[in-house]
């Protein structure tokens, strides 16, 4: 099995790396650079196998497309920073990004063979209490399960929901405001109950949040993804799901951990465990396809970390954690 790694390419990552995976053992083995491209350090694969990666080039940042075979199709760039996440929506043609730098959300037509073209973007607008939110800062980009488009942004801690037309172009649908300072980062949806799980990277919390569709959230519960008496810095990073439902996963920067979280009956969280991540910053972490596994990838100190995964209790044991992966910051089957 195929597992790809974006990165930066600040220190010596040249761009996308690959590696294979053993489902049984969870052994990490054979890592390849698969694409040079400057920074892509979010990942999307469509059905038909084209990727799409942040990316950049001399005229500007945006993103990246490229063929099943891994060949650059174009680049969709503007003056400035690139994006921070890509998502695909294959029903509609489009993919979308965000841009935490510009406060931007945008959207991309695939053409025929798979190139981009910009559809359309909108700006946010707002700041927040923390030193970190001085202005819009759109983190995530994805599709709700009733396909508007959600937005998180860590700047305004807002999440904005939108309707999309056939042609990508995006109209206000309605707004979640989380607790001023969280800085919301990215969300993840309960596979079956109206529920999702909002990653809040500012206070290191998870907020619980009733989702009844049409873009509306309501706000449940709200849970710390830290050990009460964890002083020093933090900010979280990915969230994750179960395939069952059954628990949540958080990621820690700083305290450089995972936070394990049993879903109860009616969908609120309880912490089962904190466990160390065994490297600096995990940046981003996935589940295995079969969710027996847990993986894990260090910006800081270039390292992988494999779990694995009890599938009663949610509980992590490490495996290893000496796989080298030089900068990365996404992790993707």
């Amino acid at each position: 099995m195929k597992i790809y790694f974006g990165t930066y390419t600040k220190r010596s990552s040249e761009g996308v790396y690959v590696a294979d995976f053993d489902a049984t053992t969870g052994e990490l083995s054979n890592l390849e650079l698969l694409i040079k491209e400057n920074n892509p350090t979010y990942l999307a694969f469509a059905k038909d196998g084209s990727l799409y990666t942040v990316g950049a080039t001399e005229a500007g940042g945006g993103i990246a497309a490229y063929d099943a075979n891994y060949q650059l199709l174009n680049h969709v760039v503007e003056e400035g920073a690139p994006l921070c996440y890509v998502s695909v929506d294959e029903d509609r043609g489009l993919v979308y990004g965000a841009n935490y730098h510009k406060g931007q959300v945008l959207v991309y037509k695939r053409q025929a063979d798979g190139s981009l073209v910009l559809a359309d973007q909108v700006t946010h607008v707002g700041s927040g209490p923390h030193e970190n939110q001085a202005s819009a800062h759109a983190h995530y980009a994805d599709l709700t399960p009733d396909k508007y488009l959600v937005a998180c942004d860590l700047g305004c801690d807002k999440v904005l929901t939108y309707t999309v037309d056939a042609e990508g172009k995006l109209a206000p649908l309605a707004s979640y405001q989380s607790t001023p300072g969280a800085g919301p980062r990215h969300l993840a949806f309960h596979p079956t109950a109206k529920i999702a799980y909002l990653m809040c990277e500012l206070n290191s919390t998870v907020e619980v949040l009733i989702y009844d569709g049409l873009g509306q959230f309501e706000l449940l519960q709200t849970i710390s993804t830290l050990p009460e008496d964890h002083t020093g810095f933090n900010g979280t990073a990915a969230i994750r799901v179960s395939n069952d439902g059954k628990f949540v996963y958080t990621s820690n920067r700083g305290h450089d951990s995972i936070a394990v979280f049993k879903v109860l009956g009616d969908a609120t969280l309880e912490l089962v465990e904190i466990v160390s991540s065994q490297g600096k910053t995990p940046r981003d972490f996935i589940l295995s396809p079969d969710n027996q596994f847990l993986i894990a990838a260090h910006q800081d100190s270039d390292n992988v970390t494999v779990f694995s995964r009890n599938v009663e209790n949610g509980k992590l044991t490490e495996i290893s954690h000496d796989f080298q992966v030089p900068e990365a910051v996404c992790v993707l089957f």
